[in-house]
């Protein structure tokens, strides 16, 4: 007899100078929706946010979320090198941990398509009961780096960096998250598992 699913509360907000003002249209927020609404089992309730390339008005947004109760906040966009791009420095601003892993198995997986992978600066922290990750901007590195890579009859070669999230949100005392299989086998410890 399978539980009840608890319904989990997810932040995605995209940020980009152009796309906020309306100079192209985002495809950073539909990929988030597209790829969470696959890969969680749990009933989603999703706010989503288009802003610019701010520090102040990322680091505002993400303490937003925060206290509207997202379990999971991801951030699609700013993370390169140039002068504009602030998005890990606004992460880090309203962090109480760093969860350096993320962002280094992230560049892991990206290296294996471009040699451009390593000018990405991703972060992941924690803040309150939150999970906040600043994922890549292009929607195929999105779910590479969600879903990881796997060879044409499926089995992972590399781990995508949501096999981490659900046991990390647990260990934060969020809800309990559960991934399809299909999309992103998540991994807890058999102690942490609830079935």
């Amino acid at each position: 007899m399978s539980q009840e699913l608890e319904p989990v509360t997810i932040g995605i907000v995209s940020i980009s100078d152009r796309a906020s003002s309306g100079g192209y249209q985002d495809q950073g927020l539909p990929a988030l929706r597209e790829w969470l609404t696959k890969a969680v089992k749990n009933p989603i309730t999703f706010i989503e946010r288009l802003i610019p390339d701010e520090l102040p008005g990322i680091s505002q947004t993400l303490i937003e979320l925060v206290d509207a109760g997202c379990s999971l906040v991801l951030t699609t966009g700013g993370t390169g090198p140039a002068p504009r791009d602030v998005t890990p420095e606004a992460t880090m601003a309203v962090a109480d941990k760093e969860m350096p892993g993320f962002g280094e198995q992230m560049r892991q997986i990206s290296l294996t398509f471009v040699p451009t992978a390593i000018l990405s600066r991703q972060v992941a922290v924690i803040r309150s009961k939150s999970l906040i990750i600043n994922l890549p901007g292009q929607p195929k590195a999105i779910s590479e780096t969600l879903e990881g890579l796997k060879n044409d009859e499926g089995k992972q070669l590399v781990h995508g960096i949501f096999a981490a999230v659900p046991y990390c949100i647990d260990l934060i005392g969020g809800p309990y998250l559960e991934a399809n299989e299909a999309v992103c086998k998540a991994f807890r410890p058999k102690s942490a598992q609830r079935r």
